[in-house]
């Protein structure tokens, strides 16, 4: 299968004002060199391929993020996207360009005040808020005031992100609905979860129908103990929704009465450090 276009689609191409030196712009690969203040020595190579695999599918949804040096740029944000499109053989990569004088505020500004207009899918606004939070710092809370929109409300569009290639393909297309893409991030099975999506679109089955699909499949699996058919008390099933919200992710709790263990999903390397800061780093 031949690559697509790499870049950030329409709409959200159209969030960042573009300028030479400075803004949204597409740029060749060979002309970016490494951050030398690269905290991170190592790299899943799983990690990798799976983007790889994404941006052959839906194309390159969120930019790295660079700065002019010399005749080519510094990479300041994005390597494992970088390696990723390297990867694929792509020649150049969507990327914003920060001036020595712009500490973000201004690119952070376009495209918040860009969201709010802008007619995007559900997958470039859940690139967009991951922009902000990965490689400008802004949290899940300061997106969802600037927006105007519930901090709910901007997780669960994030959380479309974690969907499997094929999946995301489908909502780009108009194929699926949020509603049913959001029904889908119920199975931890994604070969199943795309088998329900293709069957969705082809008998034009409703969310509910989803929703019923994916709980049958997660109680089939379910083993015979007397433990697994107990009821799960509503306090348990009410913390692991706000945990959920909170970070942006599925969580499941596995209640044992006195004790138990709680099991949080990740969807890359660079979300499970989105989660980290959001756990242990005051303000993250």
């Amino acid at each position: 299968m031949a690559a697509r276009k790499t870049g950030l689609g329409r709409g959200l191409e159209a969030l960042i004002p573009q300028r030479p030196i400075a803004g949204y712009a597409e740029i060749a690969v060979d002309t970016i060199g490494p951050n030398p203040n690269q905290p991170r020595s190592g790299f899943d190579q799983d990690s990798i391929d799976s983007l790889a695999a994404s941006i052959v599918a839906v194309g390159l949804l969120q930019p790295i993020v660079v700065r002019p040096e010399g005749e080519g740029y510094v990479l300041v944000a994005g390597e494992r996207r970088l390696r990723a499109v390297k990867q694929v053989g792509l020649a150049s990569i969507a990327a914003v360009i920060r001036s020595e004088s712009d500490d973000g505020t201004n690119l952070t500004e376009a495209l918040v005040e860009n969201l709010q207009r802008e007619d995007l899918n559900a997958l470039e606004e859940a690139a967009a808020y991951k922009h902000l939070l990965e490689d400008f710092g802004i949290t899940h809370d300061e997106i969802a005031l600037k927006v105007g929109k519930s901090r709910s409300a901007v997780t669960n569009t994030l959380r479309l992100l974690q969907l499997p290639a094929p999946i995301q393909r489908m909502l780009i297309e108009g194929d699926l609905s949020q509603g049913h893409a959001r029904a889908l991030l119920g199975s931890d099975d994604e070969a199943y979860a795309v088998h329900i999506a293709q069957r969705s679109v082809a008998e034009g089955w409703t969310v509910r129908r989803v929703e019923e699909a994916i709980r049958l499949r997660a109680s089939q699996g379910q083993t015979n103990s007397v433990r697994s058919k107990k009821i799960r008390p509503a306090a348990i099933i009410e913390l692991e929704e706000k945990l959920q919200d909170r970070l942006g992710t599925k969580v499941r709790i596995d209640y044992r009465g006195r004790g138990g263990k709680i099991t949080i999903k990740y969807a890359s390397p660079e979300d499970l450090e989105r989660i980290y800061r959001h756990l242990f780093e005051p303000g993250a």
